[in-house]
């Protein structure tokens, strides 16, 4: 069924608009959050170490022994009637210290209505695009220190243009298990275009994000702190429409500063009985909140949350990510212990 051309262009444009970083780059769907636990945690979380493979997509060092022989099926009903999912998984090569990992990401942008320049159709089309991954980690023999990497190949459709490109991630995770603490810094899609969709080749979406999560002691509670596009430190800009004028007519500009900018850099999360068969998840991304607020209005963007549920081998999440007062988006999770 044809779509409207307006959610074709929200998908590609909205990275750029709330994140400010966006419009110079292509693939940006290597950017999306991953699993439901991920995005509960307000996405982008790089901290997530323990038994979910999908984990080891967006950074290669959490790839670990307890992910061994698990399967990860993610599915997102994204904004309008866009789709996107991940698949993952991993298998122990030697005891503790080597795991290799397989990651898919797909995005489905559905069927449009063309038209040329004139207004007359042209006919239906498509856009799709996927990204293959192979990951390893590795534990630095006697310390707490994991590397991992992960190599993609990535493919794109858009209408008639195709284009094939690959990248690389790098990450390294720091685990303390007396503390159960977990910092983690990850370096994403350092890569190229093999082929461009024109003549032209783009950037990928470099990002450079930092992490940190510890369990509290004497509380079932996992918090969760993420510093994302690190590459860039100016998130913030000057919006027109938050400007004030005093009563002598002078306009005083909206400002930023240091402090907005460090917390559009900022994520927070928290897992509530992150170890038991049942568990509660929260997050909130700054950046989105401030950036899609509508003034004057309460519209919750940034605010996430989800839960998941573990019978026997098999653990079902869900999460509910509002991004806007007129957009959320819904996330389910299956993850299979094939042990």
């Amino acid at each position: 069924m044809p779509k409207n051309w307006i959610y074709f262009f929200f998908i590609f444009v909205t990275p750029s608009m709330y994140a400010q970083i966006g419009g110079k780059s292509t693939y940006q769907f290597l950017n999306l959050v991953a699993s439901p636990r991920q995005a509960a945690l307000g996405g982008k979380n790089i901290t997530i170490y323990d038994y979910d493979p999908t984990s080891g997509i967006y950074n290669p060092s959490t790839i670990n022994y307890q992910m061994d022989n698990n399967v990860s099926l993610n599915y997102v009903n994204y904004l309008g009637d866009v789709n996107y999912g991940t698949a993952s998984y991993a298998y122990l090569i030697d005891r503790h210290t080597q795991v290799v990992h397989a990651g898919i990401t797909y995005v489905n942008y559905g069927t449009f209505d063309g038209y040329n320049e004139f207004g007359e159709s042209t006919g239906d089309f498509s856009g799709g695009e996927v990204a293959l991954s192979v990951g390893y980690a590795y534990n630095i023999p006697w310390t707490d220190f994991h590397v991992g990497a992960n190599v993609k190949l990535i493919s794109s459709k858009l209408e008639q243009y195709n284009s094939l490109g690959g990248a690389i991630d790098l990450g390294i995770t720091y685990l303390y298990e007396d503390w159960d603490l977990v910092i983690a810094g990850v370096v994403r899609n350092i890569g190229t275009q093999f082929t461009p969709y024109n003549e032209i080749y783009e950037k990928l979406p470099l990002e450079v994000n930092l992490g940190i999560s510890q369990l509290a002691e004497g509380v079932p509670i996992r918090w969760h702190v993420t510093f994302e596009n690190l590459q860039q430190w100016n998130l913030a800009f000057r919006n027109t429409a938050r400007d004030e004028t005093d009563l002598e007519g002078n306009v005083i500009a909206d400002d930023p500063g240091f402090f907005n900018n460090l917390l559009r850099h900022t994520i927070i999360g928290a897992e509530i009985f992150p170890e038991g068969g049942f568990n509660l998840r929260l997050g909130y991304s700054f950046r989105r909140g401030e950036e899609l607020r509508i003034l004057d209005q309460r519209s919750f963007a940034g605010v996430s949350g989800g839960l998941s549920v573990k019978f026997n081998k098999l653990r079902l999440s869900y999460t509910y990510a509002r991004y806007h007062s007129a957009s959320s988006t819904s996330f389910f999770g299956l993850n299979l212990d094939l042990n």
